[in-house]
């Protein structure tokens, strides 16, 4: 067994002693609502990829290889024309200031998107420059698309991105996005509901955790949600428990995470219209974008000299 010293995961984190985060207006719960945009970016033989999409999609099966599969395309474009549009008119209407993971290509392919997120106002972070499984890939080509990535949200949006998210990292992903430069954090951990500081080829790297467990892929992923009443249930029991935390003086952070082509479904946006009046209808809670996140805990938080 390695030495403590030696050992790459921290299993220990803040263990019975988080930071306080003080919140703005000393909120009790921070809540981090995200919109993942994909559709266009996936992998599919048009983009020069050896097979087609197999995953979070509600066709389901296996990728099939040298080939297109027109439902699983069909099926991602419902995310783009419909259910994105959908998700962004409830959030606007429910005073909701989200961040936007935005994939290079998908974005880029798609102009009506970009325009309706710059007038939207809400941030947008890097979503990788294609939504494809980033393990395998090459570290030149996987730095290559990181610069891509933020080349097209820079563009597109008007301003540069400022939060890093891929889904599917490689073992190099975090520090190719610290000796990229110019981000605030990076959201390729699940291991926490507070942020925390880490240390990335010598220098104090901040992450904001990410949720698969409040996240609307749990009605495709392994099918444990069969109903969007289930997801609204879950987000809705996670974020009373966290709001009882906060008010016995345990602040934290929650994250909901939503995907245009399965939250934005007929079936399923009235659990999301429910879950974000049920969040309105608290005092005391922080709204907000990720970047926000971010910059209130570098000034109240920042890191310890090593």
């Amino acid at each position: 067994m390695k030495p403590p010293d030696l050992y790459p995961r921290d299993l220990i984190g803040y263990g019975g002693t988080p930071p306080h985060p003080h919140w703005p207006n000393e909120a009790r719960i921070a809540v981090s609502v995200v919109l993942n945009y994909e559709e266009g970016g996936e992998s599919c033989v048009l983009h020069g990829d050896s097979h087609s999409e197999s995953v979070l999609t509600d066709i389901g099966g296996d990728a099939l290889e040298n080939a297109r599969n027109l439902n699983v395309e069909s099926n991602f474009e419902y995310g783009s024309r419909v259910g994105f549009h959908e998700i962004m008119r409830l959030l606007r209407e429910h005073g909701v200031d989200a961040t936007i993971y935005a994939v290079g290509m998908a974005l880029e392919r798609n102009p009506a998107v970009a325009a309706e997120i710059v007038s939207s106002g809400f941030e947008v972070a890097c979503h990788g420059q294609r939504w494809i499984d980033y393990q395998a890939v090459p570290e030149e080509l996987e730095r290559a698309d990181m610069q891509r990535n933020v080349e097209m949200v820079t563009r597109l949006i008007g301003r540069r991105p400022q939060g890093w998210y891929t889904g599917r990292p490689s073992p190099s992903t975090r520090r190719l996005v610290v000796e990229n430069g110019g981000f605030l954090y990076d959201s390729d951990a699940y291991n926490d509901d507070l942020p925390y500081w880490t240390q990335v080829s010598g220098r104090p790297h901040l992450v904001i955790p990410h949720s698969f467990d409040a996240n609307d892929s749990r009605l495709q992923r392994g099918g444990d949600f069969g109903t969007g009443e289930e997801f609204f249930v879950y987000c809705r029991d996670a974020f009373d428990w966290l709001y009882r935390r906060g008010a016995a003086g345990h602040p934290r952070m929650m994250t909901v995470s939503l995907h245009g082509r399965i939250i934005g479904r007929p079936g399923r946006l009235g659990a999301l219209a429910r879950l974000l009046d049920h969040i309105r209808g608290h005092d005391a809670v922080w709204l907000c974008n990720r970047s926000s996140i971010a910059r209130h805990w570098r000034d109240r938080h920042p890191p310890i000299p090593q």
